[in-house]
């Protein structure tokens, strides 16, 4: 996966805590027609999606959005399926990190680019219910102590590295349960540093800094896998509209459908598991 170092922006956004997305994606809402030709969109006709450039592997890939391929690229058509749109009849508009959850008007039906939802963004703009639970993931360096490591329990005995303060810390301290404690870091950079000096084992991040860690940051590294944390509150991506968007209750219901069919579970396997690097850890 080869991502390119702008990607540090957006893939940092998954390390810290998130209050409560839950309630913030799933406000009430009201009874709405969502009929295709009933939607207040953009361009009448035309749904049109947001994301930025370059759009970076495994959310996209060959850094074109309309191809369908990579997680979010998937995501996104298949929620326009939901609400009624073929291939032929989504746009997308490149839209920057930053700007998709700041206040104003916005350009775009709805924005995909791994944006967490969380208590102050959602002041400026809304959220569709969350697409992805993010989960974390072991980074180590190629052909180190916990490289080949097929299971948590494989993790027991390592030297892992965390930041403080983040779901990745609480995931080491709650799942992994590591036999001595682990080296905990104020800062992300650090904890990367640490690795890269083989002064630990392997690093817990979430899994799209994982994936931006061994890309960008630390040369001969790998992901040894992915795991779900349990406990608090959990972290998640969203779907950002603007504020007030009287599409948010379809795009919630779309999202809502395809998790309930486990669509959403079949694009993350495909996009975001063993054949992007990351297999699931148990």
């Amino acid at each position: 996966m080869l991502l390119a170092i702008g990607a540090l922006a957006v893939a940092s956004v998954a390390c810290a805590p998130v209050d409560d997305p839950a309630s913030i994606a799933a406000a009430p809402t009201t009874s709405t027609a969502c009929t295709k030709d009933q939607l207040k969109l953009i361009t009448p006709g035309k749904l049109t999606i947001g994301t930025d450039k370059p759009a970076y592997e495994p959310w996209f890939k060959d850094d074109d959005p309309s191809n369908g391929q990579g997680f979010e690229s998937a995501v996104a058509f298949a929620v326009a399926g939901e609400l009624g749109f073929d291939r032929s009849e989504v746009q997308w508009t490149t839209v920057k990190f930053d700007v998709a959850f700041a206040p104003g008007d916005k350009k775009f039906d709805f924005d995909i680019n791994q944006i967490s939802i969380t208590p102050a963004r959602a002041k400026a703009v809304d959220f569709s219910n969350g697409y992805y639970t993010v989960k974390q993931a072991v980074v180590a360096a190629e052909g180190g102590k916990v490289a080949d490591a097929k299971s948590l329990a494989e993790l027991k005995d390592a030297k892992i590295g965390v930041q403080a303060g983040t779901t990745s810390f609480n995931a080491v301290r709650d799942v992994i349960k590591p036999s001595s404690d682990p080296n905990v870091y104020n800062d992300q950079i650090d904890v990367v540093n640490a690795l890269k000096n083989k002064q630990i084992d392997a690093a817990v991040v979430d899994l799209p800094t994982a994936f931006y860690v061994t890309a960008a940051q630390v040369e001969n590294s790998t992901i040894v896998g992915q795991f779900s944390s349990t406990g608090g509150t959990p972290e998640e991506f969203g779907l950002v509209m603007g504020k007030g968007s009287p599409i948010k209750p379809c795009v919630d219901k779309a999202v809502d459908a395809l998790k309930s069919k486990g669509e959403l579970a079949k694009i993350e396997e495909q996009w975001l598991g063993s054949a992007a690097g990351a297999p699931e850890l148990k």
